[in-house]
């Protein structure tokens, strides 16, 4: 009998472990499982998704294409070295650092003497400088391939499209092609994979993939152009999208932000000008847009149409154009000095009496005048890189063939877009600069900064801010109004949820249904607890017919930690999860309940003694664990846990 109950024992612990393995199967159906694609979903005859990652600015590998020796300094350039970012050659070698990363400002070449070039794969973005302690602190896309893998992914089912982000827009297809081979790319995936690509874009990468968006048009037949689309592109994950740009790229233009780099402002002012993707994250108004100045025949001849910037009467009536604030307040030298500073009363006539008085002037600009030039045309004598930036802004933006960058956003047509981005955290959205009396580029101090924090308006020096706050922050680098300009390509009516960040079972869940939504911020009457981070999901509840559209705010998720959020990525997970199944009975995964799903998200509960959410983790050591909550690990019979998000 003892024999028997061994025996029994043993199967039945032959079947827990083949049902753990069945449950391992069904999370690597996420992104590998089989689909047909009808009205915005995914349904029957399994095949394959593919995972195409677009990473933001300065978050893919630059490596030297030169042989670059170095004086002084015992760390030469060769090719293939990494030049972004390589810490110790920065310390040790900064002079030559900077020649491989500086180009033009005019024509976007190399330095004469070295040149850098974007690396490839995974590898190129998963960690900017590779280490035991440089490692975590350069980390961006590393968290999400693990997740990838620990669900399961192939090899080849995620996919990074690199790019040298120090180009504008149109450089990047002129010297690297780059958009020609990201239509290759996803071609490449469709025949490989057997289905359409799932796109996850960050900053940067989703004005880029909006320019490819736009690039396509001329390059596919406009009655081809949707179903391509449709063929090749399943939804698109938009994170921490600058779609009105961000006020942190002023202070970078005129001061220099360095993002932690042990180098000067100055030194970072001048790198990043020399950027031709500067201006493009330069804040723009939602009331203005451009019309294209191409029109291409498919005959084969390309017309020249009328290259028009129109703004509504909306941006003259309201302040600001719909920023919180004025975004740059500048103190202009109403003298000379030594032929330093010459008269600026063309720009400012209200203030001419104070010029003659001798005190400064103080000029305010909104983001329009910011992104039509009429700031840099105002301090043109006193800044010698204002020429510059006239420059590239007409020729890389304002004249660019396939599309001007600095016009808002209408909804990609694509059927299923999800926008989502942190909220609440302090954002800076003004600036107060003064002339520091130093050449370029230490020409400009910042004397004061103007911050939004949770619906207010606030300044570093506690003077008081005149402006029109949003209902929340932004995620510490973009303002809220960019941010949530997505909310626009929200249907007629929306379903708002909004849920704890972390496992919950449901018991501070707060729902509102059908909310009329028509073209504007949509703002929840719901309540927080001040100790839990939420998610509020906007989710259509009347769809534009074929487009399925959604907005996930995360709660204090700083903008390039977000990509790294567990929160975020278990739901992006559950999201997938719940539509390849063809009897989901509704668009979107339920926001009812959210248990682990992965033996990192067990715990230890110290004070009940056990391992927490005991329904779905269980304590069972393994050699070489170190701590209690090393030891709780999913139970074997949590197979069933992914089918209650279907």
């Amino acid at each position: 009998m003892t024999n028997d109950r061994e025996t029994k024992k043993s199967i039945m612990g032959g079947d827990e472990r083949e049902h753990r393995r069945l449950a391992m199967t069904l999370a690597a159906v996420l992104l590998l499982g089989a689909f047909q694609l009808g009205e915005g979903e995914l349904k029957g005859n399994y095949s394959k998704l593919s995972g195409i990652i677009i990473p933001g600015f300065a978050s893919t590998q630059l490596r030297a294409w030169s042989i670059l020796d170095c004086p002084y300094s015992p760390l030469d350039f060769n090719p293939l070295d990494l030049v972004w970012l390589d810490t110790t050659k920065l310390l040790s070698a900064v002079n030559c650092w900077l020649k491989c990363m500086l180009l033009d400002p005019y024509n976007q070449t190399d330095h004469p003497e070295c040149k850098s070039r974007p690396d490839s794969g995974l590898s190129a973005i998963t960690e900017l400088d590779p280490g035991y302690i440089t490692g975590p602190l350069s980390s961006v896309w590393k968290e999400w391939v693990k997740w990838c893998i620990e669900f399961g992914i192939e090899a080849n089912g995620i996919i990074a499209a690199p790019y040298d982000w120090r180009l504008s827009p149109s450089m990047l297809e002129e010297r690297d092609l780059y958009f020609y081979k990201l239509k290759q790319t996803f071609e490449t995936a469709l025949k490989l994979r057997g289905g359409p690509s799932i796109v996850f874009a960050h900053s940067l990468g989703n004005n880029v993939f909006r320019y490819f968006l736009e690039w396509l048009k001329l390059e596919i037949a406009p009655k081809q152009y949707i179903q391509w689309l449709d063929d090749h592109i399943y939804a698109f994950f938009a994170v921490g999208a600058p779609l009105l740009g961000s006020t942190e790229t002023v202070k970078g233009m005129l001061s220099g932000n360095t993002f932690g780099l042990p180098v000067s402002e100055g030194t970072a002012r001048l790198m990043f000008n020399s950027f031709g993707s500067s201006l493009w994250m330069m804040p723009f108004s939602k009331y203005c847009r451009a019309d294209a100045m191409y029109l291409k025949h498919f005959s084969g001849g390309i017309r020249k149409g009328p290259n028009t910037y129109q703004c509504e009467q909306k941006e003259f009536q309201s302040n600001y154009s719909g920023f919180s604030t004025n975004i740059i307040n500048i103190e202009i030298p109403s003298t000379r000095g030594i032929d330093a500073y010459p008269s600026v009363s063309e720009f400012s006539q209200t203030n001419y009496s104070s010029m003659e008085c001798g005190l400064p002037t103080q000029l305010s600009f909104s983001a329009r005048e910011i992104s039509d030039g009429t700031f840099f045309k105002a301090i043109e004598d006193y800044d010698s890189d204002s020429k510059r930036t006239l420059h590239q802004l007409k020729k890389s933006y304002h004249d660019d063939p396939v599309l001007n960058p600095l016009t808002p956003w209408d909804r990609p047509p694509i059927k299923n877009v999800f926008c989502i981005y942190g909220v609440d955290s302090r954002t800076e959205v003004g600036y107060y600069f003064a002339p520091s009396g130093k050449p370029y580029p230490d020409n400009w101090i910042i004397t004061d900064v103007i911050y939004e924090i949770e619906g207010s308006l606030v300044s570093r020096s506690g003077n008081q801010v005149e402006g029109n706050p949003g209902p929340a922050s932004g995620d510490e680098t973009v303002p809220y109004h960019s941010l949530s300009w997505c909310k626009n390509w929200l249907g007629p009516r929306v379903n708002i949820t909004r849920a704890p960040q972390s496992e919950h079972d449901g018991s501070d869940v707060q729902v509102e249904l059908n909310v009329e939504h028509h073209d504007e911020d949509v703002v929840p009457n719901m309540t927080r607890s001040p100790r839990v981070k939420y998610i509020t999901y906007y989710e259509d509840s009347e769809s534009i017919p074929g487009k399925r559209t959604a907005v996930w705010e995360l709660d204090k998720a700083n903008h390039r930690n977000i990509v790294r959020s567990p929160a975020l990525m278990r739901e992006l997970w559950l999201q997938i999860w719940h539509d390849i199944h063809a009897d989901s009975p509704s668009k979107f995964v339920s926001k009812a309940k959210r248990g682990p799903l992965r033996d990192d998200d067990c715990y230890w509960d110290y004070g009940k003694a056990r391992c927490a959410w005991p329904e779905y983790c269980e304590y069972r050591y393994v050699f070489g664990d170190v701590h209690l909550g090393q030891s709780c690990r999913l139970r074997n019979s949590s197979a069933d846990a992914l089918l209650h998000y279907v």
